[in-house]
């Protein structure tokens, strides 16, 4: 499944890959994945927006993105 930004515009800038990959995270079930590593939640979430313009063009950006907000947010 694709996920858009709230309103339905994927956009290839780091704020609307932000806005995807957030959404994209919280979506995934964590009690099915409470065992995996960071690396591997960011792997199921960046395959849920595979499709997010951001993170086709700027994959090692991408992944710093998403590191950073995993700390920032302390979504580990």
């Amino acid at each position: 499944m694709h996920k858009q930004d709230f309103n339905g515009n994927s956009y290839n800038n780091p704020d609307s890959f932000a806005m995807a990959f957030d959404a994209a995270w919280d979506n995934y079930d964590k009690e099915v994945n409470k065992k995996l590593n960071i690396e591997e939640k960011i792997k199921l979430t960046f395959n849920e927006i595979k499709n997010h313009p951001y993170l086709i063009e700027n994959p090692d950006q991408s992944k710093n993105i998403a590191l950073f907000r995993i700390k920032l947010l302390g979504l580990s």
